[in-house]
């Protein structure tokens, strides 16, 4: 399952962009080969909320446009294995974590790459949801395997540049 919580009154959250959303949380974790049922909650804020997360969180104070959090870490498990206390115990589904989404800075970013606002948000969920996987993107070498990744997962969802 995936929620969507919008805090945030500068973009209006339409039905399409909401379906979008779960739709490439979904593609991407399949793509993985996620195979249990899960639970990702995706917060919708600006970019004055993100910031101030990014200040809280990452000691960085600046806008960014998403950020994850991973409940669970599956490089030091070496593979998406889960646990028993990993579950929900009412919906027995895996709680993957949450991801902070700056639909503000996302518009900003679509105009400066001059693509569309969907693709840009397409992208950074798609981002988002590999780190929530265990991805990164700090080494060269992860960055290019991230990158291809993003790439194959929203050309399978015939989102391009």
């Amino acid at each position: 399952m995936v929620f969507i919580e919008n805090n945030q009154n500068k973009i209006e959250l339409t039905d399409e962009l909401r379906e979008l959303i779960e739709t490439v949380v979904d593609k991407a974790l399949k793509y993985e080969g996620i195979g249990f049922d899960y639970d990702v909650n995706v917060y919708l804020v600006d970019n004055e909320a993100i910031k101030e997360i990014n200040k809280d969180y990452r000691k960085i104070d600046k806008v960014t446009d998403v950020l994850s959090f991973p409940m669970i870490d599956f490089r030091e498990r070496g593979g998406y294995e889960v646990y028993n206390e990993d579950l929900d115990p009412e919906t027995k589904n895996v709680l993957l974590g949450e991801i902070i989404l700056s639909l503000e800075k996302a518009m900003e970013q679509s105009r400066e790459y001059e693509h569309p606002f969907r693709r840009e948000v397409a992208f950074l969920i798609v981002h988002s949801v590999l780190h929530l996987l265990g991805y990164d993107h700090e080494v060269e070498e992860e960055r290019k395997v991230m990158r291809q990744k993003e790439e194959e997962i929203l050309q399978s969802l015939g989102i391009t540049r």
